[in-house]
Formats: C-alpha cells, structure tokens, sequence
C-alpha cells in the first residue's frame, strides 16, 4: 500500500468515525472463511458495516478526529475488525448471537454515543442497552398514559353518571 493510499484510508476512517456515533473493535481473528462469511452476512441483516482494519491506520484516524479517542488506544493490538452501527446495541447483539456457534468475536472496545466500554464482559451490557428511538417511544408512551387515562375514566363515567340522573329523574317522577 503506498502512502497515497494509506493517507485515502486514514481520511475515509476519520470520516466514518466522525459520522458514525456508535462503533464496536473486536479481534475475529481465527475464524475460517465461512465462519467468516457467516458473520458478515448476520453483519449485514443487523444494519452492521464490518471492517477489518489496520491498528495502525486506526490509531492515525483517531488521532485525526475531532473526538479524544485516546482512551481506546491500548485496544488497538492483535487483529481488529471494527463495526459501526446507527444503534448501539446492534453489534452487540450480532456478537451474542453469532457466539452461540464460536467464540468470536471478542469484544475489545466500544464507542457509544460518547461513552467508552472496554473489555468483552461489557457485551451482555451493551447488546441490553436501549436505543434512542426505543427510549422516545417509551417517553411518549409514559407521557400518552395518564391524558388516556383521563380521558377513558371520563368516558366510562359519563355513561354512569348519565344512568344515574336517569335513575333519580325516573325515582322522582
């Protein structure tokens, strides 16, 4: 690879780092070619771009970037695949479900919405993180509750409260 073409690699990962607000690295090193090409099609039906990249072309990036990604420095060793996502849980829900056959990949670091997680015990905790479209609609769920509720009382004592009068204008007549 000449520099040209690493310089174009590093510009191409800034960017993707910069637009992409959620990104797992991992180490899939090991795999076999359809375990592989397994993962990457569980990768694409999830809405995961997978990458395997250069440590060193990652680090130069990072640097590049607007962001501190300082603290995920000491990941970049080994073999590392990196994975963006819009929700952050998805990758880590593709990591669990594609361990019910292998042991990889192996969690080494995550970038979620400004917030680092290192280590692979951390999978269990990201793939049960909820994403910012799940968390609105929980919000508006939890808001339309009580006025639903209002309004349903409302509705079902009108029609007691109106078979009531008719009772008592009936009783009085």
């Amino acid at each position: 690879m000449t520099r040209e073409e690493k310089n174009q690699e590093i510009d191409n990962l800034n960017s993707q780092l910069s637009d992409n607000k959620n990104f797992y690295l991992t180490d899939i090193s090991g795999l076999t070619a359809e375990s592989n090409s397994d993962l990457r099609r569980l990768c694409f039906k999830s809405d995961v771009h997978i990458q395997v990249i250069k440590n060193t072309l990652l680090k130069k990036a990072m640097e590049k970037n607007d962001v501190d990604f300082a603290e995920l420095y000491q990941s970049l060793k080994g073999n590392t695949a990196i994975m963006f996502s819009e929700a952050g849980n998805a990758p880590a829900k593709v990591i669990k479900e594609f361990r019910k056959k292998q042991d990889k990949p192996v969690l080494k670091a995550a970038f979620i919405e400004e917030s680092f997680y290192f280590g692979d015990d951390q999978v269990e905790v990201l793939s049960t993180l909820k994403s910012k479209d799940e968390l609105i609609g929980e919000i508006i769920t939890l808001l339309q509750s009580p006025p639903k509720n209002v309004i349903s009382s409302l509705q079902s004592g009108s029609g007691k409260l109106s078979g009531i009068l008719k009772a008592l204008a009936d009783r009085v007549e």
